[in-house]
């Protein structure tokens, strides 16, 4: 089916609207802090398939449930442990997901067949304007097409769902630029960090101590296709422009070197502020910390594909802080492909 995509604005009129097409089981993108999300009911399997359909993403990739108050936890989650409540307490609302033993009202095809829920407390007003609008819970990946850059503005949203979608209400660009940190909650209270995010695994660890906190293997090493996942962005090739990117460890002296070597004529650097003059290419700076790296990442991905170009070579992030999530989404984006010089 083929939508007449409507843009619509954070007023009080579009909201309504676009609430009322969330009711109707259809899909709308929505502004999050982190990135956009491809919206629909939670507890509304045949709504909730409609979301795959539009992204073009494997059914087995478990959703992200948002919420508009803590209180809503207990109304889908079997049990919250003491220390998933003092995790809320810090972070909530923002750009955390906590991965709970689901209830039964939330489908399966939103659990992507697992018994645990991911649940979310967006900062976003908007986002939260929305949910309070419908009365019901949003399962809302990122809004674009799987695989490919998350959306961090509503054009980006326009760009991949355009007339497979029935909205996409512009909150502005988004102020985190990647997505949320997702952690597993046990039923003893025992933290793992299964996608690092704007809430790292320092300030984890330092609310919780670090006994309690352990990082999954998919954080920074490839997941086999028939190993099942509990958070989305684990699994398959992720935030992908159509450009080759090559993830590239090492000085900018030795970086430049290597572009100067292997690089093509239609190729770019992304590198830190400051080595845009060190490069034998056209360069893309994506910022100097890790908090700039991550809210421009996405974007400029999409900027290279505006361009044309066919091959990027990035500069390897810091892999603590914010970094960590920078480098997690760029391994995705390049296929594990890493030189390290």
């Amino acid at each position: 089916m083929t939508y007449a995509t409507k843009l619509l604005s954070p007023s009080e009129e579009d909201i309504a609207a676009a609430a009322e097409m969330l009711k109707n089981g259809e899909v709308v993108g929505i502004p999050t802090e982190t990135v956009y999300g491809l919206a629909a009911n939670a507890l509304n399997e045949t709504a909730v398939a409609k979301i795959f359909a539009a992204k073009g993403r494997p059914a087995d990739n478990p959703l992200i449930v948002h919420i508009s108050r803590f209180e809503d936890i207990y109304n889908y989650a079997e049990y919250v442990p003491e220390n998933a409540k003092l995790l809320a307490e810090l972070f909530w609302p923002g750009p955390m997901t906590m991965i709970l033993r689901k209830k039964e009202c939330i489908p399966y095809i939103t659990s992507g067949g697992l018994d645990t829920v991911g649940l979310r407390f967006p900062a976003n007003i908007t986002a939260r304007r929305i949910i309070d609008k419908c009365g019901f819970p949003l399962a809302a990946p990122s809004a674009n097409l799987s695989g490919s850059p998350s959306p961090t503005s509503a054009v980006h949203v326009m760009d991949d769902m355009q007339g497979r979608i029935s909205a996409v209400v512009d909150g502005g660009s988004c102020e985190v630029g990647v997505e949320s940190t997702v952690i597993s909650v046990s039923d003893e209270g025992k933290v793992c960090l299964l996608r690092p995010g704007f809430i790292t695994l320092e300030k984890l660890t330092e609310a919780v101590g670090e006994d309690n906190v352990t990082v999954a293997k998919g954080v920074t090493e490839c997941v086999s296709d028939g190993e099942r996942v509990l958070s989305p962005g684990m699994k398959y090739k992720h935030y992908s422009p159509k450009a080759n990117v090559t993830v590239v460890k090492g000085d900018i002296d030795s970086f430049s070197d290597y572009i100067a070597a292997h690089g093509g004529d239609n190729c770019a650097a992304m590198v830190f502020d400051g080595d845009e003059d060190k490069c034998p290419c056209r360069c893309i700076s994506y910022g100097s910390t890790g908090e700039q790296q991550a809210q421009r990442l996405f974007s400029l991905l999409r900027k290279a594909d505006e361009k044309g170009i066919d091959q990027i070579y990035v500069r390897c992030p810091e892999q603590s802080g914010v970094g960590l999530a920078v480098y997690n989404r760029l391994l995705r984006a390049a296929g594990f492909e890493v030189i390290s010089l």
